[in-house]
């Protein structure tokens, strides 16, 4: 830099930024030197905020406004005090100013597939693509943790390392949430907000907000999704018998258009082929037609469960009774009932001892028989 050209920058007394980029974040303001006049004019426009530094060391933060560098608050003092160290002032100073206004349209996405576990297709892998939009809002902090002596600072120098924090939180939250990949079209919304409200802390810690995060597509592989085309082909296709018959009709339709097409022989065939196939397909019943309900027979009602056979008995010439089973094993318990007590039954021709009745032996199993006479 010339003489004059130094001389001129130490009598401009307006600092400013008009930033005609898109992305810059943060500018230094450049003079020689770093040389600031004293009483020259501060301007920091809406969206804008500036950080004075004296020395290496954060002096203040302006918002916007116009400013008059000259109070005894600031680390300030005239160029013109310092003409007798040649122009170069031991006071150094800077002016830094920061975009405060929202940088949309970034770009998020998964370099490599994501692996998940999907309860309908087994072992899937996923690809998913986004936007977020960020701003500055803590300068200090953004300046202390990520700029540093840069003296211009570009959205693409931190683009990176903000898109795989997105994507490792993201593969981490899609991984928790287990939703079927099928139905992920319909939470991109809630997997935006609630991605968001995990990752925004941790921009914050170097001065950075997270205003916006979206998800606008979770994808398959193309092989994968191949597949799920054709599934859903079938799906449309619906009943198989009707859709083969539309296609004989149309393949008969087309034949009868173009008689001329191959030889005839060839047609011959084709037509009888189809002719067979068209046969064969409308004697089938078709699938859709539900069978005819079959009559339901009537229940079968289970047999009369069988009745004990109740005895009279004679009990000193007079009969009584009659007795059921359970009554007669007690009277054979007490000895009231012997094998030589006379019994009668429906069914029996006459009165019978009751030792000789099938049926009432078992009564006497724990009486030793009768003493031989």
């Amino acid at each position: 830099m010339g003489l004059w050209d130094k001389l001129l920058g130490e009598f401009i007394d307006v600092i400013q930024w008009i930033d005609d980029s898109n992305d810059t974040l943060v500018y230094r303001f450049e003079r020689h030197g770093n040389e600031i006049k004293f009483g020259a004019k501060l301007t920091v426009r809406e969206s804008q905020v500036a950080v004075f530094i004296n020395e290496g060391q954060l002096a203040d933060t302006f918002q916007p406004g116009m400013y008059e560098l000259k109070t005894n608050n600031l680390p300030l003092l005239s160029t013109l005090q310092s003409w007798k160290y040649g122009f170069e002032s031991p006071f150094k100073a800077e002016v830094c100013f920061f975009s405060t206004r929202r940088f949309t349209d970034l770009k998020w996405g998964t370099q490599n597939p994501v692996m998940l576990r999907d309860p309908e297709f087994g072992p899937i892998r996923l690809r998913a693509f986004g936007s977020y939009a960020i701003r500055v809002k803590d300068a200090p902090t953004f300046l202390r943790e990520i700029v540093g002596t840069d003296g211009r600072f570009t959205t693409d120098e931190i683009t990176n390392q903000l898109r795989n924090m997105i994507v490792s939180r993201f593969t981490n939250i899609l991984g928790q949430a287990k939703i079927p990949a099928l139905d992920l079209a319909g939470n991109y919304d809630q997997l935006g907000q609630f991605l968001l409200q995990r990752i925004a802390p941790e921009f914050e810690t170097v001065g950075i907000e997270l205003t916006n995060l979206l998800v606008e597509n979770i994808s398959l592989p193309q092989e994968v999704e191949a597949a799920l085309d054709r599934r859903s082909s079938m799906g449309i296709v619906g009943n198989l018998d009707q859709y083969t018959q539309f296609q004989a009709a149309e393949a008969l339709r087309e034949a009868a258009a173009n008689p001329g097409s191959g030889s005839e022989a060839l047609n011959m065939g084709l037509g009888l082929a189809m002719a067979q196939r068209l046969n064969e397909t409308f004697s089938r019943p078709s699938q859709s037609v539900a069978p005819a309900p079959q009559p339901v027979p009537p229940p079968i009602a289970p047999p009369p469960l069988p009745t004990a056979t109740s005895y009279f008995v004679a009990f000193n010439d007079q009969q009584a009774g009659p007795f059921p089973m359970a009554v007669l094993q007690q009277q054979a318990q007490g000895g009231q009932l012997t094998r030589a007590t006379l019994v009668w039954a429906q069914g029996m021709d006459k009165w019978t001892p009751a030792g000789e009745v099938a049926e009432l032996v078992a009564l006497f199993a724990h009486l030793p028989p009768p003493l031989p006479g």
